[in-house]
Order: structure tokens, then C-alpha cells, then sequence
């Protein structure tokens, strides 16, 4: 049987020299890309920071002791291996901006919550394994960014698509069974199909290649005007064919 990776071991020492002072003095505890398996209990010693940045590690699992990081305004947990979120995620009041996206979570157990945090303003759910999203997101009043990309919903509830200060709303690649549906959220999409929620300087090499080859062949789609009706030239092949001569018996005979 294969075992498990073992991640690395986070020290307090190391949690205190990975406190960053962010642009507007909030303090910062970045944790991302440390090879974490499991949630590190030494940084229950630092509730007091403002944001927390536990992303493209190897997370399971989150305890319930994250309300006591009664502090936060700014969690993200993006690109782990996340099946599951604590229902005490609810009794973090400050917290205006979540990413969880890229994980494994289900709809069964997206924690009911998530609806507790009025001054939520952006919330990233996308690339999980949601194939519904609870009609009590609609009690987020002040969302003003949502993701919900690259999921298995077949329909957003209205009470979430017609928040009262949203501005964004990425959806697609989902597999709406409604056409009508599809087509709308197709077209809000569209237009913020320049909106990322996770920015280029956060992905790897590989994947950010990854994309910008996707973005490249799209452009040249886009760029690409074809012409049937003209006739191809080759103003540099030196050859009879030069001249464009449209019967080339004639230089067969030459």
C-alpha cells in the first residue's frame, strides 16, 4: 500500500518568520506552498493575525479551531485537498474575502455555515465538486464576487444570482441542464471572462504555461479572418511558382 506524503513539520519559529506586515498593516501569516499535510497546530499561538494564507499545500482537513482566529478578514485556501469545511468557519465576522477554490469539496459538506459571514465580499468556490450551491448563500448581502467555475451545477439558485451588491459571477464550465440558463450565465461570464481569482504569480510553471498556451490559441481563433476566395502567395519561394502562374502545365513543358 502506497503511504502517504509526509508533509513538512511547521515550527512556531517558522510560523513567526512567515508573518508579513500586507499593504495596508494588516499582519499576514503566509503558510502557502510549504508542503503542509496536516493543519499546524502551533499557529493556534497566533490567532491575532489579520490574514492567513494556507494555499497550494496538501490539506485535508481544517479544525474546528479556526474560530479562534476571531481576527481574520482575508482566508485562503485554494489548491489543497479539502473534503470538508468546519462549521465554525461561521464565527469568523471580520472575514471579507475566502478562496476555496481548487479542492475536493461536495455539496454535502459545504458547512451550512457559510451563511453566517455577513461581510463576506468575494468568495472563490470554483474547480471543487459542488453539483449544487444552498439557496442560504442568498443571505450574504454584501458578495460582491463569487466563483462557482469548473463545478457540476446544473443551476444557481435566484436568492444567490440576484444578491443585491453582486459585480461578478464566474460560472462556467458547468453543466446546466437549463439552455435558457446556460446561455445567461454564458453571457455573464463572457463578461468578465478577464476576472481571475487566483492571480498568475499563484500558479505553478507548468499550469501558468498551461494557460497562457490556452489564452494564445485562443487569440489566434480570434485574430484569424479567413478568405477563400484569395488565392495563396509566396512572394519569397524561389521556384517557377514565384510568379503565381496559374497554369503550371507551362512549366512543366519548359
Amino acid at each position: 500500500k502506497a503511504k502517504a506524503p509526509k508533509g513538512k513539520k511547521i515550527t512556531l519559529k517558522t510560523a513567526k518568520n512567515s508573518i508579513r506586515i500586507s499593504f495596508d498593516g494588516g499582519r499576514r501569516l503566509d503558510l502557502s506552498k510549504m508542503g503542509i499535510t496536516t493543519f499546524p497546530k502551533c499557529i493556534l499561538k497566533l490567532t491575532d493575525v489579520d490574514e492567513l494564507d494556507l494555499s497550494r499545500n496538501m490539506l485535508k482537513k481544517i479544525p474546528s479551531s479556526i474560530q479562534m482566529f476571531q481576527k481574520l478578514r482575508w482566508l485562503d485556501l485554494h489548491s489543497n485537498r479539502l473534503e470538508e469545511l468546519p462549521g465554525t468557519i461561521g464565527t469568523l465576522q471580520k472575514l471579507f474575502y475566502l478562496n476555496i477554490s481548487n479542492n475536493k469539496l461536495t455539496s454535502k459538506n459545504l458547512p451550512e455555515e457559510l451563511n453566517l459571514l455577513k461581510n463576506l465580499r468575494i468568495l472563490n468556490l470554483g474547480m471543487n465538486c459542488l453539483d449544487s450551491i444552498p439557496t442560504s448563500l442568498g443571505a450574504l448581502k454584501e458578495l460582491k464576487e463569487i466563483g462557482l467555475f469548473d463545478n457540476a451545477l446544473t443551476s444557481i439558485p435566484n436568492s444567490v444570482k440576484k444578491l443585491p451588491k453582486l459585480k461578478k459571477l464566474n460560472a462556467g464550465r458547468n453543466p446546466f441542464l437549463d439552455s435558457t440558463e446556460q446561455e445567461e450565465h454564458g453571457d455573464s461570464t463572457k463578461c468578465v471572462e478577464a476576472f481571475y481569482l487566483v492571480q498568475e504569480k499563484d500558479l505553478c510553471c507548468s499550469c501558468l504555461k498551461m494557460c497562457q498556451d490556452e489564452r494564445d490559441k485562443l487569440n489566434k481563433l480570434k485574430n484569424v479572418t479567413p478568405n477563400p476566395s484569395k488565392k495563396p502567395s509566396f512572394p519569397l519561394l524561389i521556384t517557377p511558382n514565384s510568379s503565381a502562374k496559374d497554369n503550371q502545365e507551362e512549366w512543366r513543358l519548359r
